[in-house]
């Protein structure tokens, strides 16, 4: 059986990259890599073993074009409401609260926000299958 282990995005400026996923999400320096011409920085809570991994490569200097492959990494906290305000004062800039449906009952509660290089986050309220 496969076990999900981590995923990737390509950041620009390993620092401000460290600094939103730790003061949005708790999300700290696991493990830090570095290699000739990239780094590879693993974070990761103590909610979960899974790890986003941030590439930091060196020759990078214009922002990545995110094409339109790329869908939304989520997390869930136990209170979205408190999540949005404090996300907010941050100064992240999270899009409205979103209550979503299906077949007349709640299936998710949700807010959007943009990481530093424009990756959308999905945070959603621990519910139903979105544990």
């Amino acid at each position: 059986m496969a076990k999900a282990i981590h995923s990737m995005i390509r950041v620009l400026d390993e620092q401000r990259s460290i600094e939103f996923y730790s003061s949005a999400f708790n999300l700290g320096v696991y493990d830090r890599l570095d290699f000739e011409t990239f780094t590879l920085v693993y974070l990761r809570n103590e909610e979960t073993t899974f790890e986003l991994e941030l590439t930091v490569n060196k020759s990078q200097t214009e922002p990545y074009d995110l094409g339109n492959g790329y869908g939304h990494l989520a997390v869930c906290v136990d209170d979205l409401d408190a999540e949005h305000q404090r996300i907010d004062k941050l100064g992240y800039a999270p899009k409205d609260i979103v209550d979503f449906d299906h077949e007349g009952q709640l299936l998710a509660r949700f807010f959007f926000i943009k990481d530093p290089d424009g990756y959308d986050i999905e945070v959603l309220q621990r519910h139903g299958r979105f544990q």
